[in-house]
């Protein structure tokens, strides 16, 4: 293929369908990473909940300028190892018209889509330090993170000589790199940060009701809404294969949600809760993700039902393992991608993969292709292997560099991080006041009508008329 635009019409050697519905599915994956950060800041406590939305927004910001600097070229390059791609397309150079990523698309169309993906990876991951985190570092920490833990796992898994990929392991759409790696990473990050500061809490997991459940329904409903994208999009055309993948997207994420509702009836005072309705629709998506575009329709529903009775009590075990993941990252992402692989193993059927003109597997367990659980074993031990490791090293050496320290003080944590790190709140409240920075100042004619948070000026001294005076003078 060429890049030359003068000589080449470089649109006329791609399906225009198929472009055009990888397109629209990166944007619906890109409403997800907002979606995230709604989930995330109605489960926290008030006080914290800007900042969880900040994160979502910052991840949209930091990761697609990494990915553009470098982090394209490391998971996609082609002269590469089968470890780490290289750094031929730095800055994005020679992304335009050829092939390389992905032989249906064109690279400049591929690196949008995939550029979704690390996004909502690198959200998901910073779930992990919700209500503690310093988000300088924060931002120091993901930028690292994305380049030497997200890129190397994208690589093995997508890229066509990625090591993973090469040794046959199925993953549609990204159950490993993408959910995973960030789970992993997130259940690090809580990890290394230490628990949340509660008084009450001295000897075991602090655990608050989550203060907005509006806004966790409306994540799980961007989420929902952008996964069709997100499964859908990575069949890389628009073939049958992507959008019986969307089908599967859709009947995981509803039974996943209503098994985690009826779980929690038993488990929570007979209660049809709302929040575990949620949970439950999200474990769905994440376990058929690396599944959507590989088993039968009729295997979705043990996907979406089992994945989320193994998330729902993978919730306990941030008590066992003395972890305080407040936002449960690690127990719907990292589990749920784990159960995900593992099931994509045993359900593969070649037939689906088929349905796709040209796409040849040989199937999991139904197509009697025992080896294919080792494969997926082998994967998603490596990858979590991989991400828990490296974002323990990462922190770690951070944490020792004072202006890189990841977590705040004790009074920073109790004023609350919107106050603290941000100086603005997700509500106006009457007895709300921002410390720092001074957003305005009440003129003293209009006292009266002072917003709240306004910083008054401070009163005139006589010394100070007196200087004035004699200033006019």
């Amino acid at each position: 293929m060429s890049n030359d635009v003068w000589t080449t019409n470089l649109s006329a050697q791609y399906d225009g369908a198929s472009m055009v519905w990888v397109m629209v599915s990166g944007a619906l994956v890109w409403i997800m990473i907002p979606g995230v950060g709604l989930l995330y800041s109605g489960m926290s406590r008030k006080k914290h909940a800007l900042s969880l939305l900040w994160a979502s927004m910052m991840a949209i910001c930091l990761v697609s300028f990494q990915w553009y600097f470098w982090g394209y070229s490391l998971a996609f390059g082609t002269a590469h190892s089968k470890f780490l791609g290289s750094l031929e397309h730095f800055c994005l150079m020679g992304v335009l018209g050829e092939n390389g990523g992905s032989a249906g698309l064109p690279d400049i169309v591929f690196c949008f889509f995939q550029g979704m993906f690390a996004m909502i990876t690198g959200c998901i991951m910073l779930g992990g330090a919700c209500e503690r985190a310093r988000l300088g570092p924060m931002m120091v920490f993901l930028f690292i993170w994305m380049t030497i833990v997200y890129c190397p796992v994208a690589m093995w898994t997508w890229n066509t000589d990625g090591w993973l990929n090469v040794l046959g392991a199925y993953d549609f759409a990204g159950g490993g790199p993408v959910h995973q790696a960030s789970g992993v990473g997130a259940l690090a990050y809580a990890l290394w940060c230490g628990k949340r500061r509660d008084p009450l809490t001295q000897k075991g997991i602090p655990k608050y009701r989550p203060h907005s459940v509006t806004s966790v329904v409306l994540g799980t409903v961007f989420l929902w809404f952008g996964w069709f994208g997100f499964n859908g999009g990575s069949s890389g055309d628009a073939s049958l294969r992507g959008f019986y993948a969307n089908v599967n997207t859709n009947l995981a994420a509803a039974c996943g949600g209503l098994t985690w509702m009826f779980l929690d009836w038993f488990r929570c005072g007979h209660k049809w809760t709302t929040i575990g309705m949620c949970s439950g629709a999200v474990a769905g998506l994440v376990g058929i993700t690396p599944a959507a575009g590989f088993v039968p329709v009729y295997f979705a529903v043990p996907i979406g039902c089992i994945t989320a009775v193994c998330c729902n009590y993978g919730v306990d075990l941030k008590d066992i393992l003395h972890i305080d993941d407040g936002m449960d990252v690690f127990a719907i992402h990292g589990i749920g991608g784990f159960i995900g692989s593992m099931l994509t193993g045993l359900f593969a059927a070649d037939y689906v993969a088929a349905s796709d003109f040209g796409v040849s597997i040989n199937g999991g367990w139904i197509n009697h292709y025992y080896r294919q659980l080792g494969l997926q074993l082998a994967a998603c031990c490596s990858i979590d292997l991989w991400s828990f490791v490296v974002t323990s090293i990462i922190l770690n050496v951070m944490n020792r560099i004072p202006f890189l320290k990841i977590r705040l003080s004790e009074e920073e944590e109790d004023l609350g991080t919107d106050a603290t790190q941000i100086g603005e709140f997700t509500y106006q409240e009457s007895n709300m006041f921002i410390p720092e920075p001074v957003r305005s100042r009440v003129v003293p004619g209009d006292a009266n009508n002072a917003d709240v948070n306004a910083v008054p000026l401070p009163e005139k001294s006589s010394t100070d008329e007196e200087k004035h005076d004699t200033d006019t003078v």
